[in-house]
């Protein structure tokens, strides 16, 4: 009995997380009026660079990071090869193939994101969502991204990615991007 109370309260536990957090989603349609416009296939053609941090989820930062991004367009798809360099020493690199399905709907892969990342652009905002298979430890585990970019003046771009595992939240990315 005691085993199937636990799985009740887990299960409750999962929905009632679930429900707070979908009631609280922006819309990305709420910023079509807001600029300067981003127009993410023309932001990240050429070298850009990113400071970051990832905070845990109780605010704090675990691990800090730079990366160097080269964009280009490869076959009418925006390809970001981005190079971080963690604070620790440890280097990593993924590389993005983007492909703009329509004005405001993109579509990514890259090789530790499951199936494909779907974005939406309006105005100077870009919500971005994938579940990317994470190194952690001597394995990988499979986490869900909500990604939302802003661009500022002066061409400085603002990333946050909130970070969750069956709906519970892990952590956040905060990114600040850059073009020279």
């Amino acid at each position: 009995m005691m085993k199937k109370s636990s799985s009740i309260l887990l299960l409750l536990f999962i929905f009632m997380t679930s429900m707070i957090s979908g009631c609280n989603k922006m819309s990305i349609e709420q910023y079509q009026s807001r600029s300067p416009h981003f127009v993410l296939e023309e932001y990240f053609l050429g070298q850009t660079r990113a400071w970051g941090i990832f905070q845990n989820r109780s605010g704090e930062v675990e691990r800090q990071f730079t990366v160097d991004i080269l964009g280009k367009m490869v076959d009418g798809n925006l390809v970001l090869e981005e190079d971080f360099i963690y604070a620790d020493g440890t280097l990593d690199r993924r590389v993005w193939t983007i492909t703009k399905i329509d004005e405001h709907n993109y579509e990514g892969r890259a090789s530790d994101v499951i199936g494909h990342a779907t974005g939406k652009a309006y105005g100077n905002a870009l919500s971005w969502a994938y579940t990317l298979d994470l190194p952690y430890k001597d394995a990988t585990v499979k986490v869900q991204f909500d990604d939302w970019m802003f661009l500022q003046e002066d061409g400085v771009l603002i990333n946050r990615a909130k970070m969750t595992k069956f709906g519970v939240f892990l952590g956040e990315v905060t990114l600040v991007f850059q073009r020279p």
